[in-house]
């Protein structure tokens, strides 16, 4: 899993330095409010975002080398076996954000190379839109797995209330999951019927924001039924 996790995460530069050869000397590397270019800068810069995703998989990397030691140094069996569905969801969930990440870049290098034909906010309105795609498709994808975790302290619905035990995790995050996904599934229905960015944007964050409340207010009802069975 971990090679291929490498061997995708440079995808998006493999693809970047080949598409530089046909690019414009200036791209439109920021825009405004309006979705209006407001800054351009050499294509060189476009390699920026591809570097960048390296460390963030190395530090997936990292968790997902803490498990696999935590599966190989297990006592019994349960913590085995909650090792193992640990690696196996941040394996996923890594995949899924580095493909998130290249197709969001082939995007970016789509909007470069058509940089002379810009229609005043297009782009940037559009930018934003597959952003808020992107990131709903993520959720999604977050919403189905992360609920297979066991008990971490690294990924999940990680509060005091869901971490009590396991079976506050698990009830927990199986229903965060559910709202997660259905957060995700919004963004993408509101980015394809609303055609202004900006707004698609500020409701990903309001779906997000309610979805970590809702759960949280769920994890602590699962915590008052716990800690009663022991009163």
């Amino acid at each position: 899993m971990k090679k291929i996790i490498w061997i995708v995460s440079f995808v998006p530069l493999l693809i970047t330095l080949i598409v530089m050869q046909f690019l414009p000397s200036q791209v439109p590397m920021h825009f405004d409010l309006n979705g209006e270019v407001d800054r351009w800068g050499s294509k060189n810069e476009m390699l920026i975002f591809p570097v960048v995703i390296l460390p963030i998989v190395l530090i997936f990397t990292l968790f997902i080398l803490y498990f696999e030691k935590k599966q190989k140094n297990a006592e019994d069996e349960k913590e085995k076996a909650a090792a193992a569905s640990n690696v196996k969801v941040f394996g996923i969930v890594t995949l899924a954000t580095e493909v998130m990440f290249t197709a969001f870049q082939i995007y970016l290098l789509y909007a470069a190379y058509n940089s002379s034909e810009l229609e005043a906010g297009a782009d940037g309105n559009m930018i934003n839109r597959i952003t808020c795609i992107l990131m709903g498709l993520l959720f999604i994808v977050m919403g189905n797995y992360v609920p297979k975790t066991r008990l971490n302290s690294s990924i999940g619905l990680r509060c005091t209330w869901s971490m009590y035990n396991d079976e506050t995790w698990i009830r927990s995050n199986r229903f965060g999951g559910k709202v997660m996904a259905a957060a995700g599934a919004a963004a993408v229905v509101t980015a394809l019927l609303v055609k202004n960015g900006l707004i698609s944007i500020a409701l990903l964050m309001e779906y997000l924001t309610a979805a970590v409340i809702i759960s949280l207010i769920y994890a602590h009802k699962v915590y008052k039924e716990e800690t009663a069975k022991k009163a």
